[in-house]
């Protein structure tokens, strides 16, 4: 039984964890659904995560379609099927790494942001002092967060898509000599609808993610700055776990046979 201990305690404390961030998390999805709400306050976060996040998304997008159009050029190079890089590159861009790579840019950007401002209200006690003005912290901090979260990650992940696919072209014309109209022709020839909404349906779940995450472990935060950065590691690591998990049941939902 000794032995055994550890392992039930591991176990109880997930399981205890994991209820507390469902509940969190439905508390928060019905005051996003349910009036008061603050327009004035959606709107800034929608500024923080996306119009801020272009800048290092679009950078992670554009070496990423340049490195996968050099790097499939490589390997196809071998079988002498160079024709096949334009197809490699917008499907994998659009169906995993657009999506996945801007949601981990974003959780480590945002989610850590996120975390540490809620925190240092939670331990400075001004969370407390919304509630004592009558205003619920969900309706203020957490449901403006998760709504900009839903609606900017998917406009962020195409912006990365059309990014990531010209860094391609960039790559494959200027320094590998495709034909840019044939590039091009093909690219549009492979790519499908169900590719592009697959990524952003994975960007809708990862912005919620990212958010949730970030807002959790900053509103539970406690003991003084220390906390703060623990809760901040926390909001990212835990994010990007989940991000990775996600994305794979998601794929399995659309493209299993």
């Amino acid at each position: 039984m000794p032995i055994l201990q550890p392992i039930g305690r591991t176990l109880l404390r997930f399981f205890e964890a994991t209820g507390r961030l469902t509940l969190f998390a439905l508390t928060a999805l019905a005051h996003c659904v349910r009036p008061p709400f603050y327009p004035r306050l959606i709107g800034r976060q929608m500024i923080e995560i996306g119009f801020y996040s272009l800048p290092v998304v679009g950078l992670t997008a554009i070496f990423t379609g340049m490195v996968l159009a050099l790097q499939s050029y490589t390997g196809f190079a071998r079988f002498s099927a160079e024709s096949a890089v334009p197809n490699v590159v917008v499907v994998s861009i659009t169906r995993e790494l657009g999506p996945v790579l801007a949601a981990l840019m974003v959780a480590g950007r945002v989610g850590a942001a996120m975390a540490a401002e809620i925190g240092t209200m939670r331990v400075t006690e001004q969370i407390d002092a919304l509630d004592t003005l009558a205003t619920n912290p969900y309706k203020y901090l957490i449901a403006p967060r998760l709504i900009a979260g839903l609606t900017m990650m998917p406009l962020l992940v195409l912006i990365a898509d059309v990014i990531g696919v010209f860094g391609g072209y960039v790559v494959s014309v200027y320094k590998l000599g495709f034909n840019p109209y044939i590039y091009l022709k093909n690219t549009l020839d492979f790519m499908e609808v169900q590719d592009v909404v697959s990524g952003l349906v994975k960007a809708s779940v990862f912005g919620f993610i990212i958010t949730l995450m970030g807002c959790y472990h900053g509103y539970n935060s406690k003991g003084g700055a220390q906390g703060v950065g623990a809760a901040t590691t926390n909001a990212v690591v835990s994010a990007s776990i989940l991000i990775l998990s996600v994305n794979y049941l998601i794929t399995e939902m659309f493209f299993s046979k």
